[in-house]
Protein backbone atom coordinates (compact mmCIF):
# COMPACT_ATOMS: atom_id res chain seq x y z
CA UNK A 1 0.00 0.00 0.00
CA UNK A 2 2.91 2.39 1.11
CA UNK A 3 6.24 2.03 0.61
CA UNK A 4 9.30 3.78 1.40
CA UNK A 5 13.07 3.37 0.09
CA UNK A 6 15.72 4.55 0.88
CA UNK A 7 14.19 8.18 1.80
CA UNK A 8 16.01 11.40 2.95
CA UNK A 9 15.20 14.26 3.98
CA UNK A 10 16.97 17.58 5.34
CA UNK A 11 15.78 21.03 6.05
CA UNK A 12 19.19 23.03 4.85
CA UNK A 13 22.40 21.29 6.30
CA UNK A 14 19.62 19.44 8.57
CA UNK A 15 19.08 15.73 7.70
CA UNK A 16 16.08 14.45 9.33
CA UNK A 17 15.31 11.49 7.48
CA UNK A 18 18.12 9.21 6.73
CA UNK A 19 17.32 6.25 4.24
CA UNK A 20 14.14 5.29 5.73
CA UNK A 21 13.06 1.80 4.34
CA UNK A 22 9.50 0.28 5.31
CA UNK A 23 6.57 -1.18 3.74
CA UNK A 24 2.56 -0.86 5.01
CA UNK A 25 0.35 -3.52 3.48
CA UNK A 26 -3.29 -2.78 2.80
CA UNK A 27 -5.37 -2.75 6.20
CA UNK A 28 -2.27 -2.86 8.54
CA UNK A 29 -1.81 -0.61 11.34
CA UNK A 30 1.76 0.57 11.72
CA UNK A 31 2.78 2.64 14.98
CA UNK A 32 5.41 4.44 14.52
CA UNK A 33 7.17 5.71 17.87
CA UNK A 34 10.64 6.95 19.49
CA UNK A 35 12.08 10.34 20.81
CA UNK A 36 10.66 13.43 20.00
CA UNK A 37 12.97 14.87 17.05
CA UNK A 38 13.43 11.45 15.28
CA UNK A 39 11.57 11.95 12.29
CA UNK A 40 8.54 10.34 12.58
CA UNK A 41 6.36 13.41 12.04
CA UNK A 42 8.38 14.38 8.94
CA UNK A 43 8.06 10.96 7.73
CA UNK A 44 4.09 10.77 7.64
CA UNK A 45 4.37 15.06 5.96
CA UNK A 46 6.16 13.02 2.96
CA UNK A 47 3.57 10.13 2.32
CA UNK A 48 0.76 12.94 1.28
CA UNK A 49 3.03 15.43 0.06
CA UNK A 50 2.97 18.48 2.22
CA UNK A 51 6.70 17.93 3.10
CA UNK A 52 9.21 17.37 -0.30
CA UNK A 53 11.81 14.68 0.17
CA UNK A 54 14.81 14.70 -1.44
CA UNK A 55 16.14 11.11 -1.95
CA UNK A 56 15.00 7.55 -2.12
CA UNK A 57 10.95 7.25 -3.14
CA UNK A 58 7.92 7.07 -1.47
CA UNK A 59 4.97 5.19 -3.37
CA UNK A 60 1.08 4.64 -2.77
CA UNK A 61 0.05 1.34 -4.13
CA UNK A 62 2.35 1.41 -7.01
CA UNK A 63 2.59 5.30 -8.10
CA UNK A 64 5.10 7.35 -7.07
CA UNK A 65 4.98 10.78 -4.54
CA UNK A 66 6.28 12.97 -6.53
CA UNK A 67 5.97 16.91 -5.49
CA UNK A 68 6.85 17.65 -9.26
CA UNK A 69 4.14 15.56 -10.57
CA UNK A 70 0.54 17.44 -12.14
CA UNK A 71 -0.79 14.41 -10.41
CA UNK A 72 0.74 14.76 -6.93
CA UNK A 73 -2.81 16.18 -5.87
CA UNK A 74 -4.58 13.13 -6.85
CA UNK A 75 -2.16 10.60 -5.51
CA UNK A 76 -2.23 12.07 -2.07
CA UNK A 77 -5.94 12.44 -2.12
CA UNK A 78 -6.10 8.68 -1.01
CA UNK A 79 -4.01 9.51 1.89
CA UNK A 80 -6.02 11.43 4.90
CA UNK A 81 -4.77 13.00 7.73
CA UNK A 82 -5.05 13.38 10.91
CA UNK A 83 -3.43 16.06 12.90
CA UNK A 84 -2.30 16.57 16.29
CA UNK A 85 -4.05 20.16 16.80
CA UNK A 86 -7.02 18.97 15.02
CA UNK A 87 -6.78 22.16 12.03
CA UNK A 88 -10.97 22.47 11.84
CA UNK A 89 -12.40 25.23 10.29
CA UNK A 90 -13.60 27.47 13.19
CA UNK A 91 -16.22 29.14 11.63
CA UNK A 92 -17.73 25.93 10.39
CA UNK A 93 -19.69 23.52 11.96
CA UNK A 94 -18.93 19.95 12.98
CA UNK A 95 -20.72 19.28 9.71
CA UNK A 96 -19.35 21.44 7.79
CA UNK A 97 -15.74 20.77 8.50
CA UNK A 98 -16.77 16.84 7.59
CA UNK A 99 -18.77 18.40 4.07
CA UNK A 100 -15.54 20.51 2.98
CA UNK A 101 -13.16 17.76 1.64
CA UNK A 102 -15.55 15.80 -0.63
CA UNK A 103 -17.74 19.00 -1.65
CA UNK A 104 -14.89 21.74 -2.52
CA UNK A 105 -11.95 18.70 -3.20
CA UNK A 106 -14.07 16.07 -4.74
CA UNK A 107 -16.71 18.10 -6.49
CA UNK A 108 -19.53 15.55 -4.84
CA UNK A 109 -22.98 16.05 -4.38
CA UNK A 110 -24.19 18.63 -2.11
CA UNK A 111 -27.05 16.37 -0.41
CA UNK A 112 -25.29 13.14 -1.06
CA UNK A 113 -22.05 14.64 1.14
CA UNK A 114 -24.41 16.08 3.59
CA UNK A 115 -25.62 12.70 4.35
CA UNK A 116 -22.24 10.79 4.42
CA UNK A 117 -20.92 13.50 6.65
CA UNK A 118 -23.61 13.12 9.38
CA UNK A 119 -23.17 9.45 9.06
CA UNK A 120 -19.68 9.56 9.81
CA UNK A 121 -20.48 12.26 13.04
CA UNK A 122 -22.98 9.38 14.09
CA UNK A 123 -20.14 6.99 13.55
CA UNK A 124 -17.70 8.49 16.03
CA UNK A 125 -20.48 9.60 18.32
CA UNK A 126 -21.17 13.00 17.37
CA UNK A 127 -24.26 12.58 16.41
CA UNK A 128 -25.91 15.22 18.57
CA UNK A 129 -22.71 17.70 17.70
CA UNK A 130 -23.42 18.50 13.73
CA UNK A 131 -24.32 21.88 14.38
CA UNK A 132 -21.92 22.65 17.10
CA UNK A 133 -18.89 24.97 16.08
CA UNK A 134 -15.47 23.70 17.38
CA UNK A 135 -14.89 26.39 20.00
CA UNK A 136 -17.89 24.57 21.68
CA UNK A 137 -16.36 21.07 21.41
CA UNK A 138 -13.69 19.58 23.85
CA UNK A 139 -10.52 18.64 22.86
CA UNK A 140 -11.44 14.54 22.25
CA UNK A 141 -14.33 15.53 20.14
CA UNK A 142 -12.26 17.88 18.12
CA UNK A 143 -10.30 15.52 17.13
CA UNK A 144 -12.93 12.75 16.45
CA UNK A 145 -14.86 15.66 13.67
CA UNK A 146 -11.07 15.23 12.36
CA UNK A 147 -11.05 11.77 12.06
CA UNK A 148 -14.78 11.65 10.32
CA UNK A 149 -13.59 14.55 8.13
CA UNK A 150 -10.47 12.37 7.21
CA UNK A 151 -12.68 9.56 6.55
CA UNK A 152 -15.57 11.75 4.34
CA UNK A 153 -12.79 11.39 1.76
CA UNK A 154 -12.82 7.69 1.33
CA UNK A 155 -9.00 7.56 1.62
CA UNK A 156 -7.31 4.07 1.22
CA UNK A 157 -4.91 5.00 4.11
CA UNK A 158 -5.40 7.46 7.22
CA UNK A 159 -2.18 9.01 8.37
CA UNK A 160 -2.07 9.99 12.22
CA UNK A 161 0.38 12.10 13.78
CA UNK A 162 0.41 12.49 17.46
CA UNK A 163 -3.41 12.49 17.78
CA UNK A 164 -3.88 12.08 21.56
CA UNK A 165 -0.83 14.66 22.45
CA UNK A 166 -2.87 17.53 22.54
CA UNK A 167 -5.73 16.11 24.36
CA UNK A 168 -6.41 16.11 28.17
CA UNK A 169 -6.02 12.77 29.64
CA UNK A 170 -9.90 11.63 30.08
CA UNK A 171 -9.76 12.41 26.61
CA UNK A 172 -7.48 10.44 24.86
CA UNK A 173 -9.23 7.07 25.47
CA UNK A 174 -12.56 8.29 23.65
CA UNK A 175 -10.00 9.07 20.58
CA UNK A 176 -8.13 5.46 20.47
CA UNK A 177 -11.83 4.17 20.32
CA UNK A 178 -12.36 5.10 17.47
CA UNK A 179 -9.27 4.59 15.92
CA UNK A 180 -9.53 0.58 17.43
CA UNK A 181 -12.57 0.59 15.44
CA UNK A 182 -10.75 1.37 12.28
CA UNK A 183 -8.51 -0.84 13.19
CA UNK A 184 -10.80 -3.62 13.44
CA UNK A 185 -12.62 -2.74 9.97
CA UNK A 186 -8.94 -3.04 8.37
CA UNK A 187 -8.08 0.44 7.70
CA UNK A 188 -4.95 0.81 6.64
CA UNK A 189 -3.16 3.31 9.28
CA UNK A 190 0.10 5.24 9.74
CA UNK A 191 0.13 6.25 13.09
CA UNK A 192 2.88 7.99 15.13
CA UNK A 193 2.24 7.91 18.41
CA UNK A 194 3.67 7.62 22.41
CA UNK A 195 0.32 5.39 23.49
CA UNK A 196 2.74 2.25 23.49
CA UNK A 197 -1.08 0.64 25.38
CA UNK A 198 -2.74 1.42 21.80
CA UNK A 199 0.34 0.19 19.78
CA UNK A 200 0.32 -2.84 21.74
CA UNK A 201 -3.23 -3.31 21.42
CA UNK A 202 -3.93 -2.04 17.74
CA UNK A 203 -0.82 -2.75 15.21
CA UNK A 204 0.66 -5.07 12.82
CA UNK A 205 4.12 -3.73 13.02
CA UNK A 206 6.37 -1.15 14.34
CA UNK A 207 8.72 0.59 13.96
CA UNK A 208 11.20 2.40 16.30
CA UNK A 209 12.72 5.40 14.56
CA UNK A 210 16.00 7.46 16.24
CA UNK A 211 17.95 9.94 14.57
CA UNK A 212 16.60 10.06 11.58
CA UNK A 213 16.65 6.24 10.92
CA UNK A 214 14.15 2.98 11.66
CA UNK A 215 16.81 1.23 14.65
CA UNK A 216 14.38 -1.40 15.34
CA UNK A 217 10.92 -3.01 14.21
CA UNK A 218 8.79 -5.72 14.84
CA UNK A 219 5.34 -6.93 15.53
CA UNK A 220 3.44 -5.57 19.23
CA UNK A 221 4.33 -8.89 20.81
CA UNK A 222 7.91 -8.74 20.35
CA UNK A 223 9.11 -5.28 19.75
CA UNK A 224 6.70 -4.10 22.86
CA UNK A 225 7.53 -6.76 25.41
CA UNK A 226 10.79 -5.62 26.01
CA UNK A 227 12.64 -7.44 23.08
CA UNK A 228 13.81 -3.97 21.99
CA UNK A 229 15.47 -1.34 22.03
CA UNK A 230 15.67 0.71 25.59
CA UNK A 231 14.37 3.50 24.51
CA UNK A 232 11.38 2.00 23.01
CA UNK A 233 9.03 1.91 25.93
CA UNK A 234 10.62 5.26 26.81
CA UNK A 235 8.27 6.68 24.01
Amino acid sequence: MITFEDVHKSFGEHEVLKGIDAEIGKGQVVCLIGPSGSGKSTLLRCVNGLENYQRGSISIDGVLVDAASPTIHGICSRVSMVFQRFNLFPHRTALENVMEGPLYVLKENKCEVRDRAAELLVRVGLADKMSAYPASLSGGQQQRVAIARALAMRPQAILFDEPTSALDPEMVGEVLHVMRALAEEHMTMLVVTHEIQFAREVSDKVLFLDGGRIVERGTHDTLLAGAGHYATLAG
